[in-house]
């Protein structure tokens, strides 16, 4: 889970991917099954997201959808904050994938910035 990827689409998809595998890991339990289908949800959101950014039809399109990209990251940190405060799942994919998560957020986020500015 370590290897470094440059293109930003498959390093969401790569993203995405891990959350699914790490969210095998969680209990069965009430509060770990509803985790589990909204870290699921909101990280696989991200890399379709992106997808549907990278076809926009104008920079406004383009921003909106990047922003909808950024928030699904913003919604799967919050669960990956949760799960590490509960402790479920293994602790160093927690880890790996709460500094994965801000690195990505970090990215959307001024590539929305840098958009902005072309609007200007």
């Amino acid at each position: 889970m370590t290897k470094r990827i440059y293109d930003l689409e498959d390093r969401l998809v790569v993203f995405s991917g891990n959350v699914i595998l790490f969210s095998k890991s969680l209990p069965s339990d009430k509060a770990g099954k509803h985790l589990e289908d909204q870290i699921v949800r909101s990280s696989t959101s991200t890399a379709l997201n992106y997808g549907e950014a990278q076809g926009a039809e104008s920079i406004k399109d383009k921003i909106h959808k990047l922003s909808v990209t950024l928030k699904e990251l913003k919604e799967t940190r919050v669960a990956l904050k949760i799960l590490n405060y509960v402790k479920y799942g293994n602790l160093e994919q927690r880890t790996f994938l709460l500094k994965e998560c801000n690195e990505l957020a970090a990215i959307i986020a001024t590539m929305i910035k840098n958009n902005r500015e072309k609007l200007s």
